[in-house]
């Protein structure tokens, strides 16, 4: 590819991550690593295609690693940790649900065990707030 293919395509994909697309900074880097590697390929007087792209891969790579996280915390103000799962959600309990007990009932087209690490007995019909997950378990009643 042409050095200016590079920059062109890299500073499309940076214009696009700060204008129009929230990809958590991914594609700040991804256009970093095309700009750097149409100007060195500029500066080298043309690449091989191969060495072009071992340039691009090992710079996004690394700059990837090593930045990413600081800048995307640093320029939004949080950290890029999503939380997707069920904790905080309430759930509906189909059966009765001892202290200290578990039973199984599906949640979001799964099926999952519900354990009660509360003191006192969650009867069934009873909404509650998972407050934690521990692999495939919905700890409740904390």
């Amino acid at each position: 590819m042409p050095w200016w293919g590079w920059v062109c395509i890299g500073v499309f994909l940076l214009g696009a991550e700060l204008f129009g697309i929230d990809a958590a900074f991914y594609l700040i880097f991804i256009g970093f690593a095309m700009i750097a590697t149409g100007l060195i390929d500029l500066s080298a007087g043309g690449l091989h295609t191969w060495a072009q792209f071992m340039i691009f891969g090992s710079i996004t790579i690394i700059s990837m690693v090593t930045f990413r996280k600081r800048v995307y915390k640093k320029f939004r103000g949080v950290d890029t940790d999503l939380n997707i799962g069920p904790k905080g959600e309430r759930i509906l309990l189909e059966k009765n649900l001892p202290p200290g007990g578990e039973i199984r009932q599906r949640f979001r087209g799964s099926q999952w065990t519900i354990i009660n690490e509360g003191q006192s007995e969650l009867g069934a019909g009873t909404r509650v707030q998972i407050s934690r997950v521990d692999g495939l378990n919905l700890i409740v009643g904390e």
